[in-house]
């Protein structure tokens, strides 16, 4: 076949038969990807960069960074070279020397990074990247993960299994980035309704429910974090094959196939044959084979296996940890349903949506208010319209949007809503909190009173539904005092007053609203509580099986008084041992005083000198993004563990790392038009900073923070120490503006 110039010779790959041990009739092909010029990135090279041409993101001439060491790299090098772009490829020091001589042969500028920070190698080479950005004017980042064009890149190889094959009934591929698999199963559904997608997988990736290991030996597949590429939605079935199983069955497809490939390959052909084998008369299986084997020579090649090799999968219910090769069914249109009674509209809400997705679940929205969520439409999740106070209608979308699948849960990620959530559950035989439990964590004037019957530290407090009675509640608990309302969330309308006056103002603004910012029913409650000046912990706990787990304890900081918004966190405190041991047990106390023993719930405790006090009980995940440093920083995913604790599924709770992880939150100095947030991309780039994240668009009215709902964005940060994660949140922040003009 002509072809005018290389890049026109990506594509058109040849479709192989394997001979397989199968039922007669049993068609198996490998679709040799790994035959394009360097590999099957090569697609996703000129897809990406081509568009960006198109588009005019990338200038003619303009400098390519990426960071990759391996097929994505050689992708890029060859078709931004070839068009007359300067190649800039950051690695690290496990690139292979064949690949690497290949971009040097290539004329790409090789940045190998000399060392890996706390995060790792992948952060140390997206710090180096971003110095890059900064300092090549025009530079443009393919961002392989994200860019939607890495899937869409794969159109041309659907279009080309139908032109040769015409019908496919399994389609077997290896996912990293989710590319590959999703944009070719994507396509191909569109034709072939009925086609079956089997996702391969390492033990020890994050990407389908599977605990992080970081010293898993296979690339090209697996991952350790969630590339927004990946499309859950599309997948029947997931393989899991140890390193082990991996590098024996990539030297089986060369002495079988004669296909000298790489581990990913030989993975794909492990699940293939297994498939093969058991395929009824006239199944045509394809299988993506991507990499070549000459960067594996010294490795998969000459690998010496450490454990067993399984002949065969065990099939798992999808959420088990595996450890050796595992497989497990998850029906594109016969997934159980998670329901969520509403949501956080933002953060960990549609990161909720989205894991449920992950986990081989259909969530399902019920809301009185689509158009609250923004970002609904990005999380693959169903939302269903009906009025989320009334519990018959509750139970009658939720009944309805199952449609007659298994119902595995019922779960809610806002504070407003937990009873809701509760009575839904225990009506569909689902685990849920004991009856009255939500509804002592939604008003804090029952909480207290809860507390106090079970002898646990609390500040002073007087209940009042009158602005009447404040003087005398003022008298009790003396001054300067806390006026909050009892079914409040994200500070609002929190409140330090100094005086009489200033108590009574708040206490009668309080009670003058008869709707929450949901619309709805105030209970026509204020509290009015005793000041307790000390350091403010937020202990992060998790209840399953009668046991309270703590998994850390967060330090707050929070805005001048006379408000008590949050303005940054460090995950774990720097804390002595008996302090953590008393902020734990207290917490555990406070739990037990409500009855709560199901999922995870923060509790707010100030550490006095004469021991803890507790501020508020959250029966819910930490806000404030503090799951993301909990993640970070071990390995825990507690949204993942959420999820699973409502839907009965096993839990893991156990530490995989030990680092610090901390928060920033952006906000405005003064009143006015927010016009935009400027010196993102440079914070981004200082080293130890993981996200810069803007949440607020211009034009929205801004002012220095009161509650919550003032948060314009933050900046996540990880160390090994305290100090140094303190002093990457110190110059991440310092480089970022929050720009604005005078309001109305």
């Amino acid at each position: 076949m002509r072809h005018d110039t290389l890049v026109d010779a990506i594509g058109n790959t040849p479709a192989v038969r394997l001979r397989v041990d199968a039922p007669e009739d049993v068609e198996v092909y490998a679709k040799l990807e790994l035959l394009n010029p360097y590999a099957m990135k090569d697609r996703v090279a000129r897809r990406v960069i081509l568009e960006a041409r198109r588009t005019g993101v990338l200038r003619e001439g303009a400098p390519i960074v990426e960071s990759s060491s391996g097929t994505m790299a050689l992708g890029v090098a060859l078709v931004g070279t070839y068009l007359g772009h300067p190649v800039h490829i950051v690695t690290d020091p496990r690139i292979d020397p064949v690949t690497l001589a290949k971009l040097e042969a290539m004329g790409c500028s090789v940045h190998v990074v000399g060392a890996m920070t706390a995060q790792g190698w992948q952060s140390a080479r997206l710090e180096r990247l971003a110095e890059l950005m900064r300092d090549l004017p025009g530079a443009w980042w393919p961002q392989q993960y994200s860019n939607p064009e890495n899937p869409a890149a794969y159109r041309t190889l659907a279009a080309e299994l139908l032109e040769d094959l015409g019908t496919v009934n399994v389609l077997v591929g290896s996912v990293g980035s989710g590319g590959s698999l999703c944009g070719t199963s994507a396509a191909l559904l569109e034709h072939l309704p009925d086609l079956k997608v089997v996702g391969v997988d390492c033990v020890g990736s994050v990407l389908f429910g599977q605990p992080d290991v970081a010293t898993r030996r296979q690339s090209g597949l697996g991952n350790s974090l969630y590339p927004d590429n990946i499309d859950y939605r599309l997948f029947d079935e997931i393989h899991w094959l140890s390193d082990d199983e991996a590098f024996d069955a990539t030297r089986s497809l060369a002495r079988e196939q004669k296909i000298f490939a790489g581990n990913t390959s030989g993975s794909v052909y492990r699940v293939l044959t297994h498939l093969a084998s058991r395929a009824a008369p006239g199944t045509r299986i394809v299988g993506i084979m991507p990499d070549r084997g000459d960067r594996y020579t010294d490795t998969v090649y000459r690998h010496r296996p450490e454990g067993p090799i399984a002949a065969v999968p065990t099939e798992v219910l999808f959420g088990t940890t595996v450890r050796t090769w595992s497989c497990a069914a998850i029906p594109r249109g016969d997934r159980p349903v998670l329901v969520f009674v509403e949501s956080n509209t933002t953060g960990t809400g549609m990161m909720a949506l989205r894991t449920a997705t992950r986990l081989g679940l259909a969530p399902v929205l019920l809301t009185k208010d689509p158009t609250r969520y923004p970002e609904l439409e990005g999380t693959g999740c169903t939302a269903v319209l009906c009025d989320t106070e009334d519990e018959a209608a509750v139970r009658a979308a939720a009944d309805s949007a199952a449609a007659g699948r298994t119902v595995a849960g019922v779960t809610t990620t806002s504070d407003f809503y937990l009873a809701h959530t509760a009575v839904l559950a225990r009506s569909l035989g689902r685990p849920a909190h004991a009856s009255g439990t939500a509804a002592l964590c939604r008003d804090k004037s029952l909480a207290r009173a809860a507390l106090g019957a079970a002898g646990v530290p609390q500040p002073a407090h007087v209940v009042v539904d009158s602005a009447d009675a404040v003087a005398a509640a003022v008298a009790r608990v003396g001054l300067p005092c806390v006026v909050k309302p009892a079914d409040g969330s994200g500070s609002q309308d929190v409140r330090w007053c100094a005086d009489v006056a200033s108590a009574h103002a708040q206490a009668a603004q309080i009670l003058a609203a008869t709707e929450n910012v949901r619309g709805q029913a105030r209970p026509g409650r204020a509290l009015v509580e005793e000041f307790v000046d000390a350091p403010e912990y937020s202990v992060e706990m998790f209840c399953a099986d009668g046991e309270a787990l703590c998994v850390g304890i967060t330090r707050r900081t929070a805005t001048a008084l006379p408000y008590f918004v949050e303005t940054g966190h460090l995950f774990p405190a720097a804390l002595p041992g008996t302090a953590e041991a008393e902020l734990t047990e207290c917490a555990r106390q406070a739990l037990k005083a409500i009855g709560f023993e199901l999922g995870p719930s923060h509790i707010e405790i100030r550490l006095t000198p004469q021991g803890p006090v507790v501020i508020e009980i959250n029966g819910r995940l930490a806000g404030g993004m503090i799951p993301e440093l909990v993640r970070a920083a071990t390995g825990i995913d507690l949204l993942d563990q959420q999820l699973r604790a409502f839907t009965g599924r096993p839990l893991a709770l156990t530490a995989d790392r030990s680092r610090y992880a901390g928060l920033r939150f952006l906000t405005a100095t003064g009143p006015g038009l927010l016009t935009g947030i400027g010196g993102t991309a440079a914070a981004a780039g200082v080293p130890g900073v993981e996200a810069v994240v803007t949440t607020a668009v211009p034009g929205r009215t801004v002012r220095p923070p009161r509650d919550a709902y003032d948060r314009l964005g933050h900046v996540i940060a990880v160390g090994s120490t305290p100090h140094e994660v303190e002093t990457a949140l110190d110059a991440a922040t310092a480089l970022i503006r929050v720009e604005t003009a005078p309001g109305p």
